[in-house]
């Protein structure tokens, strides 16, 4: 949580981050980095152009934080219904520990739309939707390319030591 300085939002994720239940995302591997830290790069980022466009940014936030509020409850499903599915769970998993508002609902529940087809109501919820869009790509391509580094450091030591044994 040390990557995001701004106390305000500290303050506005703090009852939600240190959830004992919440807490258990950071065992779960999501697009390379943990859902814990997906969701606080996912709330970060909501809260700040929330809050420049005078929007209502501490429910957004408090929401973009659960977007992915789950645990294991769709691992077994196959990927296109796990994406359509996993904003029913969050909501369902959300409200099992924290009071949410008809506007927190609709951004979970559409977070991931257009795979679910059901369009966002506020612009609260299209600015999460987004957020989560480019979040979810910038963890992918860096968690590729942390793949490609790895593997290629490997392969130039086996070379270098293939060349030494020479």
């Amino acid at each position: 949580m040390n990557n995001y300085i701004d106390q305000e939002f500290f303050n506005i994720i703090k009852p939600i981050a240190e959830n004992e239940e919440f807490q258990k995302t950071k065992r779960i591997d999501h697009h390379g980095i943990t859902r814990f830290d997906h969701s606080m790069r996912v709330a970060y980022f909501s809260y700040k152009i929330t809050k420049k466009l005078r929007l209502d940014y501490k429910e957004t936030t408090e929401a973009a934080m659960l977007h992915d509020f789950f645990l294991d409850e769709v691992n077994n499903e196959n990927s296109i219904a796990k994406l359509r599915r996993h904003p029913n769970h969050a909501v369902s998993k959300s409200l099992e520990y924290f009071e949410l508002s008809d506007k927190q609902i609709d951004i979970i529940k559409t977070h991931m739309f257009p795979v679910t087809f059901t369009p966002p109501k506020y612009l609260e919820s299209w600015i999460v939707d987004l957020v989560d869009d480019a979040a979810a790509i910038y963890e992918k391509v860096y968690s590729v390319r942390r793949e490609i580094s790895t593997a290629t450091t490997f392969l130039l030591i086996l070379l270098v030591n293939i060349i030494k044994m020479r």
